[in-house]
């Protein structure tokens, strides 16, 4: 298999708009659409295929970083149709790459369905907007998307951390400056610890993954900066535990009272198979710090969070779950989906039965059969 096959499949990638492109030995190379696997109509990958498909777009240096560290991670443009990120990695002694396609054009906010209250939100000359999911759920591009909002609209210097970029943002009407881990600068830390002597007004950090990460942006974010970050958590209320967490024991009150007053809001984020088009449909949960939420955080009491979005549909906000029922009870996504994306399975199953609705056998079902 030469370069001229990996070209082949990329071209494929594009062409179906596939979310991601698999390659491993013992089956054909596999593309992810619609949240679901397809294997391709061709040979089935064995060694010497894998690795050169793999010497045929990894640079030489990350090349080493495979053969050293067993895996490497980078980002590349294919011509002018779209960037990859790449990860690369041995199993079994043998090479696997995934390939995650980054579409090249910018989404608007109501192409992605976000709630329209994000805009106001990131008009702030300051504090920490936060956006959450599991790997895969859009958290990348909602970013993108507020990073270009921005762009377009204002004056502002824009310094984004990620790891490997993603988009490509170019001068609009703000300066952006992008750097990439591992090229630009070593760690997500030493970034954050630089970003401030450049006089930015909004950092976008893509991985809030370390204690001294977490510190650095709350920090920012108190000291006049709009700060976007990512974490992968589920839900507005476990995000806030998650970084209280972080810290040791002896300073979470000091971390509680810090990121009432830093936080601006957590956009936490699902997406979902269609059932009416092909495509994805996202979910979200979307919690906007007021004086009351402030208070929950200060006094440890996120477990009270929920009941709070809930009422607070005033301020833009809501919960994961219903936004999930609101799909499903347009005709968007199955009640298969809607359990399996949600934070409580069991009370939107009973829901669909209360409706004469049936779900079919979920992730929920399997975990009571499995034999104790």
């Amino acid at each position: 298999m030469s370069t001229m096959q990996m070209d082949r499949l990329l071209d494929t990638v594009v062409r179906e708009r596939g979310s991601d492109l698999h390659l491993t030995i013992g089956r054909p190379p596999t593309i992810r659409l619609n949240g679901h696997l397809t294997n391709l109509k061709t040979k089935v990958l064995d060694s010497e295929d894998m690795v050169a498909l793999m010497k045929s777009i990894t640079p030489e240096q990350k090349q080493q970083e495979l053969s050293e560290h067993g895996g490497t991670d980078f980002g590349f443009s294919y011509a002018d149709l779209a960037r990859f990120r790449v990860s690369v990695f041995k199993q079994r002694g043998d090479i696997a790459m995934v390939l995650r396609r980054i579409p090249n054009k910018l989404l608007s906010f109501d192409e992605i369905g976000l709630p329209p209250i994000c805009r106001e939100l990131i008009r702030r000359p300051r504090g920490m907007f936060l956006v959450t999911g599991p790997t895969g759920s859009g958290k990348t591009t909602s970013l993108a998307t507020m990073i270009d909002y921005i762009n377009l609209n204002f004056d502002r210097h824009i310094v984004t951390m990620e790891d490997p970029i993603e988009y490509y943002h170019y001068h609009k009407k703000s300066i952006v400056n992008q750097r990439e881990v591992g090229t630009d600068v070593p760690t997500f830390a030493e970034a954050l610890r630089r970003v401030l002597r450049s006089d930015p007004d909004v950092i976008l950090v893509g991985e809030m993954r370390d204690l001294e990460t977490i510190e650095s942006a709350i920090r920012a974010a108190e000291t006049g900066h709009l700060v976007l970050g990512t974490l992968h958590t589920t839900g507005a209320a476990k995000t806030i535990d998650r970084i209280v967490d972080a810290f040791p024991v002896s300073q979470q009150n000091q971390i509680r009272v810090q990121l009432s007053t830093a936080l601006l809001s957590v956009l936490s984020q699902q997406l979902c198979a269609r059932v009416d088009q092909p495509g994805l449909v996202a979910a979200y949960e979307f919690l906007v710090i007021t004086p009351a939420i402030q208070n929950l955080i200060r006094e440890g009491k996120t477990f009270r969070i929920d009941s709070f979005i809930q009422i607070g549909k005033k301020f833009g906000m809501q919960l994961l779950d219903d936004h999930l029922w609101a799909h499903y009870k347009a005709g968007k996504i199955s009640a298969e989906e809607m359990v399996d994306k949600s934070k409580s399975p069991a009370d939107l199953t009973d829901k669909v039965h209360r409706e004469g609705g049936t779900v079919g056998r979920t992730e929920l079902d399997l975990k009571d059969e499995v034999p104790r």
